[in-house]
């Protein structure tokens, strides 16, 4: 019997791939079908399967049943590195690069540009040069990737993937540190790559990405498919409504807080890529942060947890001098911290997440003379675990079990059950799906409102322009516009995140301080 005819169309393709863990049920006989030149969304809640079933496409995980095909050819990859013989590329939503290694010989490691035998690092930094400009994705090729922030080290996966010009390229939330215009311009590399007959499965929770970019959208739902669509053809509500099972209200702007007393007060801070900041952050208030990455965001925040040493100005909380506190001291003092990197400085991964929920409180509520109360820390868990929808197989699993959204929501929760005066929160929803979005910014605002100062910092303008009563922006390391919620415009906050806007010298602490 002659065997059935490959559809000259179909890149790749997913048939039945179920897939394990202890407790978990990751897939289950999961379908994918992606053409030749289209991009293709994956979505679905965290936890829903999207990372497990990419990590059996690249060949980092061995499906329990099912099998992979590619052009046509069943395919049993034991390693990404078959994957990648295969014609298949990836950008990982938790980064893999070699932060001792410069960023050329990160986009160029195993597929070095050689002379004579040698690896051509000139060459190399040449090729690097190149793709940035040519994709609006700068970053020094001789800068060594563990100095730079996580917005940056991105960009050096997404320089990785071209610079191997896979056929099918996978891309694992490629957009949560860009901006807009960034984004912008990734949207219009791929629809070229894709013009040029190469695949792209998107995987991500932005409904914005997936109805401006994708041809069709395949959703997840409890490691099962549960909408197959047209892009063309459907809708936001109804993507957003296939991935949770419920209605959801999207883009929601929350009512301004009303600010009382100053709680931090910034004044002519300085130091590693930071210039003079001045600001001041009221009781009841949200303070957002606007600014394309690499623009010294990350450097404050650091600096203002005390993770950073401070080489000039004064930060004051609740009236105290903290300035040359350490980071303990801070958090005893009433400062509680969400950082950008959940996996390297927010959580421990190999804790169990229990353990994970209960650091910062171990020393008071958790313990009783001295000791920590096993009873305790496990009630802690299941109430956080609940109140934030965390899902986890149970509060004795380590914390790198867990999906990165459902991390991010353990150190959401965590932070927030300090109740602490001052919250300082970078990036609170990347990687978060659309129901924990909502739920993420429903605590935040229930946190300004019962009394408590937040500083946020964010790439995503929509979260910015939600959630913020006052909006900074940074560039070049220091402060250069302030927009109260109204002026907040989009347009606005584009235009002084791309330093169109003179610095702020002395209007942002009058107008906080008065």
């Amino acid at each position: 019997m002659t065997p059935p005819q490959a559809d000259p169309s179909v890149a790749v393709e997913l048939r039945g791939i179920t897939k394990r863990f202890p407790g978990t049920l990751a897939n289950d006989r999961v379908d994918l079908t992606v053409r030749h030149g289209e991009i293709h969304a994956l979505m679905g809640e965290n936890g829903a399967g999207k990372s497990t079933l990419m990590s059996v496409l690249y060949g980092m995980e061995r499906p329990d049943a099912g099998t992979v095909h590619a052009d046509g050819r069943e395919l049993n990859f034991a390693s990404p590195s078959d994957a990648m013989a295969a014609g298949l590329g990836m950008v990982h939503q938790s980064f893999k690069l070699f932060d001792s290694l410069t960023v050329a010989e990160n986009v160029v490691y195993a597929a070095e540009p050689r002379r004579f035998g040698l690896v051509d690092r000139a060459a190399a930094r040449r090729r690097v040069r190149e793709l940035a400009d040519e994709h609006g994705l700068a970053v020094d090729p001789d800068a060594r990737v563990g100095d730079l922030p996580v917005g940056l080290r991105q960009r050096v996966e997404i320089l990785k993937l071209l610079h191997r010009g896979a056929r099918t390229l996978i891309l694992d939330e490629p957009t949560a540190v860009l901006t807009p215009a960034e984004a912008d311009a990734l949207f219009a590399v791929l629809k070229s790559l894709a013009a040029e007959g190469r695949s792209v499965i998107l995987v991500t929770h932005k409904l914005r990405e997936v109805l401006e970019v994708s041809d069709r959208v395949t959703v997840l739902r409890d490691g099962r498919v549960v909408a197959r669509l047209v892009t063309a053809e459907t809708s936001a509500d109804e993507i957003a409504a296939a991935m949770t099972g419920r209605a959801v209200e999207l883009d929601r702007v929350h009512a301004p807080g009303t600010p009382g007393d100053v709680v931090i007060d910034v004044t002519g801070l300085s130091t590693d890529g930071v210039r003079d900041v001045r600001l001041a952050v009221r009781a009841g208030e949200i303070v957002g942060i606007a600014g394309v990455a690499g623009n010294g965001q990350s450097e404050l925040v650091e600096a203002l947890a005390g993770l950073r040493p401070v080489t000039g100005g004064t930060v004051l909380l609740q009236g105290e001098d903290i300035t040359h506190a350490s980071a303990t001291a801070r958090r005893a003092r009433g400062l509680a911290y969400v950082p950008e990197d959940r996996h390297a400085v927010g959580t421990a991964p190999a804790a169990s997440v229990a353990d994970n929920l209960a650091m910062g409180h171990h020393r008071t509520a958790l313990s009783s003379r001295g000791l920590l109360s096993p009873s305790a820390v496990r009630g802690h868990a299941r109430t956080l675990v609940e109140r934030f929808g965390v899902k986890a197989a149970s509060p004795e699993v380590p914390a790198s079990a867990l999906s990165g959204g459902n991390l991010q929501k353990l150190l959401i929760g965590r932070e927030l059950a300090h109740e602490a005066p001052l919250l300082l929160v970078e990036q609170p929803t990347r990687g978060v799906d659309i129901g924990a979005v909502q739920n993420i910014h429903d605590q935040l605002v229930a946190y300004r409102d019962a009394g408590h100062a937040v500083l946020l910092v964010s790439a995503e303008l929509s979260e910015i322009r939600g959630l913020a009563d006052r909006v900074l922006v940074m560039y070049e390391g220091r402060i250069t516009a302030s927009y109260p919620k109204h002026e907040a415009d989009e347009r606005s906050l584009g235009l002084a995140m791309a330093g169109a806007r003179e610095p702020v010298e002395t209007a942002e602490t009058a107008e906080t301080l008065d």
